[in-house]
């Protein structure tokens, strides 16, 4: 007997050709994105729409960032759980991460910018700018594929327009050695889409739905789109999101960004075209914010299934 293949996820090209919307290719595209986010909650788009140059200037801004004084750093504060600074936390001890919130917006970034370098730093604002921006688009053609294979373009239109968008600067301090530390304990995200792009120093690991682990290599060109909670409620359950997790080894620190969206003044619901006989509705209407509240809070961190135990019928 042969050992058994390991999975690995799928990965989606995404170049400019394919997203003319009128192509025979756009529409298989959609039916490909469609189908890995329903198997695996996530999958890996190659994306030319962040050069090379710019994802050398975003992961240096990133380590500028964190060379900052740790009383520097903790003045990223927010009125919303997990949105400001997290770091030196015992039971992720590697674990490091600032947020900033409006991240595709000047007033989002420079706002963020003087609260850590006070006379500004215009190398800093320009890369996050660039790069939000970039990725922001990569999420919203993910986003209009899904929409338009379900049937439900108008209602993401609305969706869209009150979607917001953190970027998380994350680092993941090196454990010296051989041993495999946890980076971040597994977990689905709360969002409604994640976009993560890592460095050269892997860690992410992706869970199948079979329980299987799957290492996520890192490249400049790849980023793995995950759904979040809030993606769940409003495809009624079609689309899941994936459990992952980061396992750190070896002497080289990693780091990460995440970009996530978050739906603000619209509450999430799946769509009447959505709900039928075989899908019955799992979900009630709800705010995204409140819900992270929720998941914040001691019930919420108990809860095994947040989503449900917040708002599922």
């Amino acid at each position: 007997m042969g050992s058994l293949k390991k999975p690995n996820l799928p990965v989606i090209e995404f170049s400019v050709k394919h997203l003319d919307t009128a192509s025979s290719s756009w529409f298989t595209k959609r039916v490909e994105v469609t189908r890995a986010l329903e198997e695996y909650g996530c999958f890996i788009a190659t994306y030319e729409g962040v050069s090379q140059e710019l994802h050398d200037a975003i992961f240096l801004a990133s380590q500028e960032l964190f060379d900052l004084p740790t009383e520097v750093k903790v003045l990223n504060t927010s009125d919303t759980p997990s949105h400001g600074y997290v770091g030196q936390i015992p039971v992720i001890p590697l674990y490091e991460g600032l947020g900033i919130e409006d991240s595709t917006t000047t007033h989002g970034v420079e706002r963020f910018t003087k609260l850590m370098w006070p006379s500004g730093k215009d190398s800093f604002s320009e890369s996050v700018l660039k790069y939000t921006k970039a990725v922001a688009e990569l999420d919203q053609i993910v986003m209009r594929m899904v929409a338009t294979n379900y049937g439900i373009e108008e209602h993401y239109e609305s969706l869209l327009g009150s979607t917001t968008y953190l970027l998380k600067l994350i680092k993941y301090i090196s454990p010296q050695g051989d041993d495999r530390n946890m980076g971040i304990v597994p977990h689905t995200d709360k969002t409604f889409m994640s976009i993560l792009h890592q460095n050269e120093v892997k860690g992410l690991e992706i869970k199948t739905k079979d329980g299987e682990w799957i290492e996520v290599h890192p490249s400049p060109s790849s980023f793995i789109v995950m759904a979040g909670d809030a993606c769940m409620a409003w495809t009624n359950g079609r689309i899941e999101p994936s459990c992952h997790r980061v396992m750190m080894q070896g002497n080289t620190d990693r780091y990460s960004l995440g970009l996530f969206t978050f739906i603000r003044d619209l509450k999430v619901e799946a769509p009447q075209e959505l709900v039928d006989e075989n899908h019955p509705l799992q979900f009630k209407a709800f705010d995204h914010y409140k819900y992270l509240h929720y998941h914040a809070s001691a019930e919420g961190r108990r809860s095994k299934f947040p989503l449900k135990s917040y708002c599922g019928i």
